[in-house]
């Protein structure tokens, strides 16, 4: 098969792929940029609104590869090998692709509790997501495993189903909250069956379904994955659908004999806890996806992602690596640090389109400023979290003093502080606070005189610091 050349070829098609092409085709509009995927469905930011400097909320849309056909080509095929020194790629189903500047984007596989079990499913994909909807519709009780973002989902959104949540920590969400935050969340949980409205995604969907090359598999979900689907079991009128079992793992995973119990699985916990259900969803985090072979060694992570440096390059010429595949590898700023998530996927990609492009034209690239700054916006159980910095107090030994400003059922603001500086914030809710945050954690404002004012709610610390 005859050999195509491109100036830039990115492998994947998930938010870090996408981005990435998106930035070289306004930067180098006339340059050839090819964008292989494993699947029909891409994932692009839309409804972008920034809520401070380097903070933005985002929607991830799901879309056809024809939206993007007529600007960049697109080819549903799997990377397969690197041979670098030639800077050509094979896939496959054999095509091979010379390139000038390549840049790896695959994603993230689910850490699953136990591979080959039919009775767990992990959730990351629009495929797994699918499968999931068909056995929840037809059951009554599930496991639930894993303490972060999907997990998390999953036990707020899915309805009509009893769910054993198990968690290896002492509250739920502890990815992104602590003990104070996840007791705010408990009660929309504990009466998450008595909420009667419906939120509704406004966007066009496309089911993989209805597309070619559906066994493919795809880029990982959208933060509102849940949204356009149905997730409930056969249960009505539930009280109370989730009991949490903490500071438990899985330690035994088999099917019930016939005679044993209704459900067709029997699940063992470290307490010695028995849970019989119908089946397990595993959400307990993911490993970059390096499915390829190089003919050099690329530098690897402690967490096993491609090393990276501040313009997102890896150790092999004319390759970079953006999202969950890379692990960063520069002098991080003091307030900036990395976790596999949406919005640095989208940071990470663009970074990556901008350096690529500026070696294409022989300009010099500077780091963007989102990367001074951890941030991240999402939603969980209802509320819009926003985390800022430090938000757990992360790699302050413990040092530090939070203030705390709790309204039930409205909002939970906690701010770190180390050394009288603000170095972290949790904001629960429609807080209006994002901006301050930023600046005053930038701006390393020594806040010791105003320590007590900080969060008194008759003072609107926006116009204090304005």
């Amino acid at each position: 098969m005859e050999m195509e050349t491109a100036t830039f070829v990115i492998v994947g098609g998930g938010i870090a792929g996408v981005s990435c092409a998106e930035v070289l085709l306004f930067l180098c509009p006339s340059a050839k940029i090819i964008l292989i995927t494993q699947s029909s469905l891409i994932k692009a930011v839309k409804n972008l609104i920034p809520l401070a400097k380097s903070l933005t909320k985002f929607d991830v849309e799901e879309c056809s590869i024809d939206t993007l056909k007529d600007k960049i080509k697109v080819v549903i095929d799997t990377a397969e090998y690197i041979d670098s020194s030639k800077r050509v790629i094979t896939t496959k189903l054999g095509n091979t692709y010379e390139y000038n500047y390549l840049c790896l984007c695959t994603g993230a596989d689910p850490k699953l509790i136990e591979k080959d079990n039919e009775y767990v499913i992990g959730i990351r994909d629009t495929e797994s997501v699918l499968e999931f909807q068909k056995r929840i519709k037809n059951s009554k009780k599930i496991v639930l495993v894993g303490n972060g973002g999907i997990a998390s989902e999953v036990a707020f959104e899915a309805k009509n189903i009893i769910i054993d949540w198990v968690i290896k920590d002492e509250y739920i969400s502890s990815t992104f909250v602590d003990p104070g935050a996840a007791e705010f969340f408990q009660n929309k949980l504990k009466n998450k069956n008595k909420t009667s409205e419906e939120t509704v995604a406004k966007r066009m969907r496309y089911s993989e379904e209805n597309l070619m090359f559906s066994k493919k598999k795809g880029a990982a979900l959208g933060p509102d994955w849940h949204r356009k689907i149905d997730i409930a079991g056969t249960l009505e009128d539930l009280p109370e659908s989730v009991k949490i079992h903490y500071k438990v793992e899985v330690v035994k995973i088999e099917k019930t004999k016939n005679c044993e119990n209704p459900f067709p699985l029997k699940v063992t916990l470290s307490n010695n806890e028995v849970i019989y259900a119908d089946f397990v969803v595993s959400a307990t985090g993911v490993n970059p996806s390096i499915s390829f072979k190089c003919d050099k060694e690329f530098k690897l992570g402690p967490d096993g992602g491609i090393c990276v440096d501040e313009l997102q390059r890896t150790n092999l010429n004319f390759i970079y690596a953006a999202g969950d595949i890379c692990c960063a590898s520069w002098d991080l700023s003091d307030d900036w640090f990395q976790m596999r998530l949406w919005t640095q996927a989208r940071q990470m990609g663009a970074m990556a389109g901008k350096a690529m492009a500026a070696a294409f034209q022989g300009e010099t690239a500077t780091q963007d400023f989102c990367f001074e700054l951890f941030g991240h916006v999402t939603k969980l159980y209802g509320y819009q979290v926003v985390l800022l910095g430090r938000y757990n107090g992360q790699g302050l030994d413990k040092n530090y003093e939070i203030l705390l400003r709790v309204t039930p059922d409205k909002e939970y603001i906690k701010f770190v502080l180390h050394n009288g500086k603000l170095k972290g914030a949790l904001l629960i809710g429609e807080t209006g606070l994002e901006e301050t945050c930023e600046n005053l954690i930038l701006n390393k404002l020594d806040l010791t005189p105003y320590k007590e004012d900080l969060l008194d709610p008759n003072i609107d610390i926006e116009d204090y610091f304005d």
